[in-house]
C-alpha cells in the first residue's frame, strides 16, 4: 500500500494551531481563544477551537492508534491508521489532522473504523520485508505492536518475497534499510522541519513513492549530521544507528585487550526506560556494576572530561575576551560557541563553516576522554597504549562519526575506538544475562572517577553554560556562585525554550586571578561592571535562526559565549537514547540529570568543574603548563583551516 499525500489545505484537514488559552463565546463569534465541545465514544469535553481529534481523545482517556503522528513533529495525516468516524461526514476522517471547529461527534472503535485500520494494516505489512526476530526493533516497533493490536495472524495481501533496496551502511552513525519503510514520512519531517538539514525526502508518487537522499546517495556523502533523531522517530527498524557491539565483544573476550568504558551523564538517566522503568530513574550505579560484569576492565566517568572541558573552554572564553576587549585583536571572534556537540560542528561545517573561527577549539569531552586514556592513564598504569581498546557510551550516534574522524588521534593511535549508544549497552547488558534494575550499586574507577555536579548537568541542554558560569563567576569575583545564584543553580539558562537569552552582571570588584590561569590573563580589571551576555540553544533549526540572526547582526550577534546543542532538549534527546522520545519523556531525563547535580552538593561533593580535585591532579602531574598550554592544545584541542576542515 501507498499512502495518500497529506490532504491539502482549506479541506478541513489542515493543521490549526492551538491557542494557548481559551474561553467561552457564543456560536458564530469571534473563535480565538473559544472552546467548542466533543463527544468522543460518549464522553463530551470543551477544547479550544483547531485542537485535534487525537489531541482531544487523549484528553479523555480514549486511544486513538497512530503511526505517521508524533508530538514533536507537524501533521502529517499520511497512515490513516488513526481513522474515526465523525458525525455529518461522508468517509472516515484522520483524527490527527482534524481539527474540531464547531461542536462534533466522533465514533472511534465502530465496525467500519476497526475494519478499516485492519486493512491499512495488513497492506503496510504487504510491504514490509524482512522478519521480526532479527530486527532491532523487535519488540519495540510501532507496527509490530499495531499488528498485535488488531489481531494479524496473518499475511492476507502476502508480503515481499526479497528485500527490493540495498541496506546502506556507508554512514558510521546511521544505517538505512529502506525494505523496512513504511512512508510514513517522520524521517523526512524530522529532517527537513524539527533540524532543518533536509537529507531526507519522498520522492516519486503512488506505487513509486520511496523516502531517498538526493540522487538516492549513500548517505556518507550527503550533508547529514549524525543526529540520529530520524532514528528516535522511525517507527519500525527501516533507520538504525551503526552497531559496533560485535567488535567491543571480541575485544573484551580478548586477553590481551585493556578495555575502558566512559559513560556520559545522559545515558544513565535514560538506559532504565530499555528495562521498564519510568523515564527519568536515575541508573548510575547499578549500570557501573552491570559494565563490570559484562567484562571491561574500567569503568570511568565522562564527566570527569565534563569537568576538564569547562576549564580549557572557560579559558579560551576568556582569552577571547581579553584580546578582544583589552588588545583590540579579533583574529579569536566573539561570540565563543561551544564545539562539545559533534551533530553541531558537522552542521557548522556544511552550512556556515565561515563561522568556524567562532567555535571553540576545545574537543568534546569523549574526544578529550580518549586521548587521555591512551597517554596519562597508559603512563600511571604502565599499559601499552596499542593494547587499550577505548569505549564510549554515548547518547548520540553522531559520537560515532567523531570518533571515526581520522583527525582524533593526537595520542598517537585512534583516540576512542568504540562509540556505543544506550540502546546499544542496553543490549549487551540483556546478553550477558544481567538484569540492571537487580545490580547492588558500585562507584567509578580512579583515576577517572571523580567529577562534579556541573559535568553531570552537561547532559540538558543550558547545562554546559551554567556549568561554564558557575566557573567563570568565581574565577572573576573571587567569591562563591551562590552568592549570586541559590544553591548554584543558574535558573536562567535553564528551560526548553528553542533559543534563550542571558545576561551575567559582573561585579565592580572582582578577586584575584586564579592560579590556575595566572600566567595567561594579569588582572580582572578590565571586566569590572561588564554584563557577560550568553545564549543557549538546542535543536539544529534553533541553531539556524540564532545563525542567522548573528549573520544580521541581531540580538545573539552581541553575545559573549552561545551554547549550541544539535538535539533536541540537548544530550538527554540524542540519536542514542531509548525509544520512544517526546516533550515529557526529555523533560523526566532533564529531572533526574539535575537532581543528580543537587545531590553531590548534599553529599559534600564538588558541584563545580574547578572544584574537581582529580582534574587538578591532571594539571599538576600530566598538564603542568595549565589550560590552554601547549600539551592541553596538542591533546585536548582541535584546529581549523580556512577552508573549514577540522585537523588535529
Amino acid at each position: 500500500m501507498r499512502q495518500q499525500d497529506p490532504p491539502p489545505a482549506g479541506t478541513g484537514h489542515a493543521p490549526v494551531r492551538r491557542p494557548s488559552q481559551a474561553t467561552d463565546v457564543p456560536h458564530g463569534g469571534d473563535l480565538i481563544g473559544a472552546l467548542v465541545s466533543v463527544t468522543i465514544d460518549d464522553h463530551t469535553v470543551k477544547v479550544p477551537v483547531g485542537t485535534t481529534i487525537l489531541d482531544a481523545a487523549r484528553r479523555v482517556g480514549v486511544h486513538i492508534p497512530t503511526l505517521c503522528h508524533h508530538d514533536d513533529l507537524c501533521v502529517a495525516g499520511v497512515c490513516r491508521v488513526c481513522v474515526v468516524e465523525v458525525e455529518g461526514q461522508r468517509t472516515l476522517q484522520a483524527s490527527c489532522a482534524y481539527p474540531i471547529t464547531q461542536p462534533t461527534t466522533v465514533r472511534t472503535h465502530t465496525r467500519q473504523v476497526r475494519q478499516a485500520r485492519r486493512h491499512i494494516i495488513d497492506l503496510l505489512l504487504s510491504e514490509h520485508a524482512g522478519e521480526c526476530t532479527t530486527c532491532f526493533r523487535n519488540g519495540n516497533c510501532e507496527l509490530q505492536a499495531l499488528a498485535k493490536e488488531y489481531g494479524v495472524d496473518s499475511f492476507r495481501f502476502g508480503r515481499p518475497d526479497r528485500p527490493r533496496h540495498k541496506v546502506d551502511r556507508s554512514s558510521h552513525a546511521v544505517v538505512r534499510d529502506m525494505n523496512k519503510c513504511v512512508l510514513c514520512r517522520r524521517c523526512v519531517r524530522t529532517c527537513i522541519d524539527l533540524q532543518e538539514v533536509g537529507v531526507l525526502e519522498a520522492v516519486g508518487r503512488g506505487e513509486a513513492t520511496t523516502i531517498a537522499t538526493y540522487l538516492d546517495k549513500p548517505l556518507a556523502e550527503m550533508i547529514c549530521i549524525n543526529c540520529g533523531q530520524c532514528i528516535n522517530r522511525c517507527p519500525t527498524g527501516a533507520l538504525r544507528a551503526n552497531d559496533p557491539t560485535d567488535e567491543v565483544w571480541a575485544a573484551i573476550d580478548d586477553p590481551t585487550k585493556h578495555v575502558v568504558i566512559q559513560t556520559a551523564p545522559s545515558p544513565r538517566a535514560g538506559i532504565g526506560e530499555e528495562f521498564g522503568l519510568e523515564p527519568g530513574t536515575p541508573m548510575t550505579w547499578e549500570m557501573n556494576t552491570a559494565l563490570r560484569r559484562c567484562g571491561f576492565d574500567k569503568v570511568f566517568d565522562t564527566n570527569f572530561t565534563a569537568d576538564l572541558t569547562i576549564i580549557e573552554e572557560g579559558t579560551e572564553l576568556v582569552l577571547r575576551l581579553h584580546k578582544n576587549l583589552v588588545q583590540g585583536d579579533s583574529s579569536l571572534p566573539l561570540p565563543q560557541f561551544t564545539s562539545c556537540s559533534p551533530g553541531w560542528i558537522k552542521y557548522v561545517e556544511h552550512f556556515y563553516p565561515q563561522y568556524l573561527p567562532h567555535v571553540s577549539t576545545c574537543k568534546s569531552p569523549q574526544q578529550m576522554f580518549g586521548a587521555l586514556i591512551k597517554t596519562w592513564y597508559a603512563q600511571l598504569h604502565g599499559i601499552d597504549p596499542a593494547g587499550i581498546v577505548s569505549v564510549a557510551l554515548m547518547p548520540c550516534s553522531a559520537k560515532k562519526f567523531e570518533c571515526n574522524r581520522p583527525e582524533m588521534c593526537d595520542s598517537g593511535y585512534k583516540d576512542v575506538d568504540y562509540g556505543l549508544t544506550t540502546r546499544e549497552l542496553a543490549q549487551m547488558i540483556r546478553e550477558a544475562g544481567i538484569h540492571l534494575t537487580e545490580m547492588p550499586r558500585s562507584d567509578f574507577d580512579d583515576p577517572f572517577g571523580t567529577a562534579s555536579g556541573s559535568g553531570v548537568i552537561f547532559g540538558a541542554t543550558g547545562g554546559v553554560m551554567e556549568a561554564a558560569l558557575r566557573s567563570v563567576i568565581e574565577f572573576v569575583t573571587g567569591k562563591k556562585v551562590e552568592d549570586f545564584y541559590a544553591h548554584a543553580d543558574i535558573v536562567p539558562v535553564r528551560g526548553f525554550e528553542g533559543c534563550r537569552h542571558a545576561e551575567v552582571q559582573i561585579p565592580k570588584e572582582v578577586g584575584p586571578v586564579p592560579g590556575l590561569i595566572r600566567h595567561l590573563v594579569p588582572d580582572w580589571n578590565w571586566l569590572k561592571g561588564a554584563t557577560l551576555k550568553v545564549g543557549v540553544v538546542h535543536g539544529t533549526a534553533n541553531a539556524r535562526k540564532v545563525m542567522e540572526d548573528i549573520k544580521a547582526g541581531g540580538p545573539f550577534s552581541q553575545c559573549h559565549f552561545i551554547e549550541f546543542m544539535a538535539c533536541p532538549g540537548g544530550c538527554l534527546g540524542g540519536g542514542g537514547q531509548p525509544i520512544p522520545t517526546g516533550p515529557a519523556i526529555r523533560a523526566a531525563r532533564a529531572r533526574a540529570i539535575y537532581a543528580e547535580d543537587a545531590a553531590y552538593g548534599e553529599a559534600g561533593k564538588a558541584r563545580k568543574s574547578h572544584d574537581n580535585p582529580a582534574v587538578l591532579r591532571l594539571y599538576q602531574e600530566f598538564l603542568t603548563d595549565g589550560p590552554c598550554g601547549h600539551k592541553s592544545h596538542h591533546l585536548l584541542h582541535t584546529h581549523y583551516t580556512p577552508r573549514g576542515k577540522y585537523i588535529g
